[in-house]
């Protein structure tokens, strides 16, 4: 090689080492590990994951917990509910004040608020609104200089380099008023929008049902992508009183409908929104509602790829709340307080992630870039110990990190249901009851939860979570058929007791009493829930240990519901999650009215009590007080005693946070609780610095091979330099 050449090679090599070993010295105090782009370091933004993609955020379609993560941030209906109180308590979110329903009878005569519900033709809810609200800043309300939509009359060839709802040049905005909200509730009975409380709510909603069938007659005779302009229809239940009140009229007395108006479902939709949206081309580039919602909460979305990463920003035209001042009795002690007063929200920005795989997300929240997350079955024994006692705590390297372990049994409960309409298991006689009373001693939940959930849940003793009105803990809120108190708790009752049942239902050593038939029983289930073979096996070996043979047919989710539907099922099981916080939304599923052969409902025992039903009907509509949790307490025992559930479990929910973030207390019904959050931003620098410092030494070594390397080289071209000067 010329000494020219060779010269310069080593000039940059050397060149190379040194900017190599400079760069890693001035960097040694970033994370190379840092998955967010630089510019977004040390600002006010929280970082969260999702793994299932939300499938809708309409508020009129949304229904699902993944989706409501968004859809509870952007959207305000009338109500919500206080983030701190337990149990939880209703207050105004945009109405000015939680509505008192006005009661008439069938000639439109007012009636006491205490009168009896079969004497209320009516209840009319009367809404007023807070004035001043503002929606976020969106192109459907902008305005041209002649004060007419500017992007009115929008096509295909007029949408061409619009790809997202920031490629329109001007926003706009406008106040919030009543014909929002009665524009939403005309949408429920949008035929193409399908929205799953629709049948509910025509059952209630003076007029609702009938404007569906209208509007589904319209919709035959217009093209499959034009404009339904709902407010061409009246809805004749609901009413403008003026600008910032809207009224609704329901039949008889429901006063659950409080709850349904802090849901998404009955949130604002803009009638120039909707217009917007239905113009041609917008829905083939996924300019909908379902894609970029438009609400007057304190986020909106900016960013919403669902593949990768959805992001929120704070609505700059929020209305302004401030945090709350009082809740529970431990929430002064765990700092949840210490806000009080200050105007809402915190955080400016939210990113979520998409994160398909438990392990990844796991890693990187314990690296610092997730804020929060929940607990996998993979992570649970390096995040948590149970003690002997079965007390909770964090484990020693959850604790050294400073992280928080914040848990709640949640308003859901979990059950196996017998179908009371089948020969073996049904029936009201002693001879189904005591069977049905056997099984439901001998399937022990305490172990199944220890086993298969990580201690995750409670044991049910009714139908009731802990949370809801009537609920009741100790002695005398067990489920005494199947528990004793004894040492100051619930004890299973023994497999003998179960045995001494099943004997006296006809099946002694669980062989019929008459023909000395086996007693053979079917658990209709569907793959990938009670199909887990561990499970199952599990739960063989429990009905085995009072002789009863279990035979499990596993089907396909759908085949399952139809068997469901038919009543072709012995055993099944199922679950429930709380819509609203009122023993009325847990009792329903037990109505005989509900059946689910017979009526096609939610009753997918087909259970039927006349005075189980008789009590009902008058509890569902009173307000809570020591009468309604009297009658609660009758039917419960009804239950108990009739035993068309094994109780199972009520799932406890386990999450983790960062010691930066602050202000999170678990809500099941809740879901605007982001507002309420805040960051130490400065802390969660430090941290994120401490537990991701790069490790240098490889480089270093692997530079220092390459020097060496080199070292003959040079030497070698030294004396080649000083040969030629000779």
């Amino acid at each position: 090689m010329p000494l020219p050449v060779l010269r310069t090679r080593l000039q940059s090599l050397s060149r190379i080492a040194l900017l190599s070993v400079a760069s890693l010295l001035a960097a040694c105090g970033d994370a190379w590990n840092d998955p967010y782009p630089s510019a977004e370091r040390g600002q006010n933004t929280l970082y969260s994951a999702f793994t299932e993609r939300p499938k809708h955020l309409d508020p009129v379609q949304s229904y699902t917990e993944d989706e409501i993560t968004f859809t509870g941030q952007i959207y305000e209906p009338p109500l919500q509910y206080h983030y701190l109180k337990r149990p939880y308590e209703l207050i105004p979110a945009t109405a000015a004040a939680v509505p008192v329903p006005r009661y008439v009878d069938a000639a439109g005569r007012t009636l006491p608020a205490d009168a009896p519900a079969e004497k209320i033709a009516e209840s009319i809810y009367e809404v007023r609104l807070k004035p001043g609200i503002r929606y976020q800043p969106h192109p459907a309300f902008a305005l041209d200089g002649n004060g007419r939509p500017r992007y009115l009359g929008l096509d295909r060839d007029k949408l061409a380099g619009i790809e997202r709802i920031a490629d329109f040049a001007h926003t706009g905005t406008r106040e919030l008023v009543a014909d929002d909200y009665i524009y939403e509730i005309k949408r429920l009975a949008h035929p193409r929008l399908h929205s799953p409380i629709f049948g509910m709510m025509a059952e209630h909603i003076v007029g609702l049902k009938e404007l569906g069938a209208v509007l589904q007659a319209a919709a035959k005779d217009l093209p499959q992508d034009a404009w339904l302009d709902l407010d061409a229809y009246p809805l004749s239940g609901v009413d403008k009183v003026d600008d910032h009140t809207y009224r609704v009229r329901l039949k008889g007395k429901y006063p659950q409908f409080l709850y349904w108006l802090a849901m998404p479902f009955f949130a604002p939709v803009p009638r120039e929104v909707d217009r917007f949206y239905s113009q041609p081309g917008m829905a083939e580039k996924n300019l909908t509602l379902d894609w970029y919602p438009v609400g007057t909460g304190p986020y909106m979305l900016v960013e919403n790829n669902p593949n990768a990463r959805m992001v929120l920003a704070r609505n700059p035209n929020f209305r302004g709340e401030i945090y709350p001042c009082e809740g529970e009795a431990d929430d002064a002690a765990a700092g949840l307080l210490d806000d009080c007063g200050k105007p809402l929200p915190f955080i400016d920005r939210v990113v979520f992630s998409r994160e398909k795989e438990a392990i990844p997300y796991w890693n990187k929240f314990l690296q610092g870039w997730y804020d929060a997350s929940g607990i996998s079955s993979d992570s649970f024994d390096q995040a948590v110990r149970i003690s002997v006692g079965g007390d909770v705590q964090l484990s020693e390297e959850m604790q050294r990190k400073g992280i928080r372990l914040l848990t709640s049994v949640r308003a859901s409960t979990f059950y196996m249901g017998f179908n009371m309409l089948d020969a073996v298991v049904g029936g009201l006689d002693e001879r189904g009851r005591k069977l049905r009373q056997a099984v439901s001693i001998v399937l022990d939940q305490e172990e199944f939860i220890s086993i298969f959930m990580n201690g995750r849940g409670i044991p049910a003793q009714g139908p009731l979570p802990p949370g809801i009105f009537g609920y009741v803990e100790g002695e005398a809120g067990i489920n005494q058929v199947v528990y004793e108190w004894r040492d100051g708790g619930p004890r299973r009752r023994s497999v003998e007791e179960a045995k001494r049942l099943l004997a006296e239902a006809g099946w002694p050593n669980g062989r019929d009493a008459k023909s000395g038939e086996p007693l053979v029983l079917n658990l209709d289930t569907t793959g990938g829930g009670m199909g887990d073979k561990s499970r199952l096996d599990w739960l063989t070996r429990q009905f085995a240990r009072i002789d009863i043979q279990l035979v499990v047919r596993t089907t396909d989710f759908n085949r399952f519901q139809e068997k469901l539907r038919k009543g072709a099922v012995q055993m099944y099981y199922l679950g429930w999650n709380a819509d609203y916080p009122d023993p009325e939304n847990f009792f329903f599923l037990l109505h005989g009215r509900e059946s689910g052969v017979e009526k096609g409902g939610e009753n997918k025992s087909n259970y039927r009590n006349p005075e189980f039903d008789r009590l009902f009907a008058e509890m569902k509509n009173m307000e809570n007080s020591p009468r309604r949790l009297e009658i609660i307490g009758r039917m419960n025992r009804i239950l108990h005693e009739d035993a068309p559930w094994v109780y199972g479990f009520h799932p406890k929910s386990y999450s983790l946070g960062h010691a930066w973030l602050k202000n999170r207390k678990p809500s099941d019904v809740g879901n605007n609780g982001l507002k309420y959050q805040r960051l130490d931003v400065a802390l969660r620098e430090a941290q994120r610095a401490a537990w991701n410092r790069p490790v240098l030494w490889p480089v270093v070594a692997a530079l220092v091979l390459v020097v060496a390397a080199l070292l003959p080289a040079i030497a070698a071209y030294r004396r080649r330099e000083r040969a030629a000067v000779r």
